[in-house]
């Protein structure tokens, strides 16, 4: 009766061994193409240290255009005051460096998932089997452990920024493509084909009507990227990322309580900053989308 308790399965030997087959072809595959890897993602790491680097200026510069920023996205001076507020008490318990390399590298994670989700969202929008094959792609993506992202990119390209940004963006980027997707899919038939009417064709029409009437579905897309890149950053600290993730880790290996509470609230004050400021902007793309089109 023992086969009622233990579920027939691949002997030890061969499942050893096609572990082990795997793992060596990996690490052939990382031999013989990490090189080439580290070069095609040398510009991301410029960026990175761009970004950091202009991130950590003096900081009533930086303080001020943030305020700007959150002012020209929302216009509602609540929002603009509760930002300057958040980070005047982030920078008063002395995590304004942190704070701002963790800005930076979420600045970096979301302009690439922008730029790698957009066009992915609009291919899937175009055709039923490109969804069909990237669907379960995307699945995979937010559904695998997060741990489990920084295994193959710190066997490829080692300890660093590039592999955790890498990381980031990996885990950060599905709702980008999904909600692109869905927004473009989304869009009145109607209107296309009073597009088609006036003889648009179907860059026109992608570019003056389906873009912009997807627009609040796609801010909606880069607000849920921002927050899972937020997420992230605590665990991409363990592969040598900067930031507020560093001291949360320190905080966990030494049981520092008040380090990891204090940095972990700044990470929720960022993340309300970002969910505030990039719902309004989305919020007033809806309301322009029901002026001119309602």
């Amino acid at each position: 009766m023992d086969w009622l308790f233990s579920f027939p399965h691949m002997d030890d030997a061969s499942l050893r061994d096609l572990k082990k087959a795997i793992d060596e072809g990996f690490r052939g595959f990382t031999r013989a193409y990490g090189d080439g890897l580290e070069a095609i993602f040398e510009p991301l790491q410029h960026f990175l240290i761009w970004s950091e680097r202009f991130m950590t200026k003096p900081w009533p510069i930086i303080l001020l255009l943030i305020a700007a920023v959150a002012w020209f996205a929302s216009r509602n001076w609540k929002i603009v005051a509760g930002t300057v507020v958040t980070l005047l008490l982030i920078g008063y318990f002395d995590m304004w460096d942190d704070t701002m390399k963790t800005v930076s590298m979420i600045f970096v994670c979301t302009v690439l998932s922008i730029v790698v989700g957009i066009p992915i969202g609009i291919a899937m929008s175009r055709s039923d089997r490109v969804q069909n094959a990237i669907n379960p792609v995307l699945d995979v993506m937010q559904t695998m452990p997060s741990f489990v992202y920084l295994i193959p990119v710190v066997m490829l390209l080692g300890i660093g920024k590039v592999p955790g940004l890498i990381a980031v963006v990996i885990y950060a980027i599905p709702p980008m493509i999904r909600l692109t997707n869905l927004g473009i899919r989304l869009v009145d038939k109607d209107v296309l084909e009073a597009a088609d009417a006036f003889g648009s064709s179907n860059w026109q029409k992608l570019k003056n009507v389906q873009m912009p009437l997807a627009l609040p579905t796609i801010m909606a897309g880069i607000n849920q990227t921002i927050m899972m890149a937020l997420a992230m950053v605590v665990i991409a600290s363990m592969i040598g990322v900067q930031g507020l993730g560093q001291p949360v880790l320190k905080a966990i290996s030494n049981q520092y309580f008040t380090l990891g509470i204090f940095n972990g609230l700044a990470i929720v004050g960022i993340a309300i900053i970002f969910d505030r400021v990039s719902q309004a902007f989305g919020a007033r793309l809806q309301k322009h989308r029901e002026v001119v089109h309602g």
